[in-house]
């Protein structure tokens, strides 16, 4: 058996996009990665793929996968790592490279950060092995939508809804609203302006599928954030509630939007992430509206030191 590791290139996405689709049949029972999802993830500004990405091959087989990107503050590096089973020295060799970049990247301490399925491919004694720690667990949840059983729903008293579509300054409003109403999330990245709108438009976002609720005491109050373009379902990529606002409906109001909207655009299921132990009670609201887990998610946390 031959090892081999070099570096991905834009030519490489539609191989990498066959590997993590293996992968998801594995952890999650069928493919779930588009093709442009690994074309923006190659093309982030902040990612060098001469030296944040890796492919390790086989005897001429794509077994492996991972990149690394730093986006999220000082002393912090994101990766992916992805494996097909049975491939314990490239799973190996691709977190060392990993590591070694991270380390570099920070120039100091330091963590390295994982996002990697409950029932992941890779073997999880070695990544305890090697330091790495769960912090946080996360669910992907999922509902279905039909037309028939998602109307549009009639808004609490007073509550306005309003598309952004090619509004700069409701642009604005947005990211205000997320900084907000996400600044005490685990794991929230605060991003000025500029940054953020770089990092959510790197994947084509439909500003027509972003939603500001509005009270005529409050203000805006709310924002529900979507996309619509995975092939495999719908996504809510952020709903946020002010705090002053919270308990009065308008939460489970956006959520009932979203699904109406959806389903008249003919998608079957909906989808989004939460951290399990979310404070705002975010978890009970979405099962109160029928939404179920789909999978689990650990992040992963190595603390780094620059000489290993």
């Amino acid at each position: 058996m031959t090892l081999t590791v070099r570096p991905a290139g834009p030519g490489d996405a539609a191989d990498i996009c066959a590997l993590l689709n293996a992968v998801d049949v594995i952890e999650i029972g069928r493919p779930e990665t588009d093709l442009g999802t690994v074309e923006s993830d190659l093309n982030a500004p902040d990612v060098d793929l001469a030296t944040d990405s890796w492919l390790a091959f086989e005897d001429g087989r794509l077994v492996a996968y991972a990149l690394v990107w730093a986006d999220s503050g000082p002393g912090r590096v994101d990766g992916d790592h992805y494996v097909l089973p049975g491939h314990h020295e490239a799973a190996v060799l691709l977190l060392e490279r990993m590591e070694d970049r991270a380390r570099e990247i920070n120039a100091g301490p330091g963590v390295l950060r994982l996002q990697l399925n409950v029932e992941p491919t890779i073997d999880l004694a070695l990544l305890s092995g090697r330091g790495y720690r769960t912090i946080r667990r996360y669910q992907v949840m999922t509902r279905s939508l039909s037309a028939a059983a998602d109307p549009a729903p009639a808004p609490p008293e007073g509550l306005v809804l309003r598309h952004c579509g090619d509004d700069e300054s409701d642009r604005h409003r947005v990211h205000a609203l997320v900084e907000e109403t996400f600044a005490d999330h685990f794991g929230h990245v605060r991003r000025p302006y500029e940054s953020w709108l770089d990092h959510i438009e790197g994947r084509r976002l439909d500003w027509s599928l972003v939603w500001i609720a509005s009270l005529p005491d409050r203000g805006d109050v709310a924002v529900l954030l979507t996309r619509d373009d995975r092939t495999s379902m719908a996504w809510f990529s952020h709903i946020g509630v002010r705090k002053d606002v919270r308990g009065r409906g308008v939460g489970g109001h956006l959520l009932r939007h979203g699904f109406a909207v959806y389903a008249a655009r003919g998608r079957d299921t909906v989808g989004l992430g939460v951290d399990t132990h979310n404070a705002t009670g975010a978890l009970a609201l979405y099962e109160a509206h029928g939404m179920a887990l789909h999978y689990g998610v650990d992040a992963w946390e190595l603390a780094l030191h620059p000489q290993g």
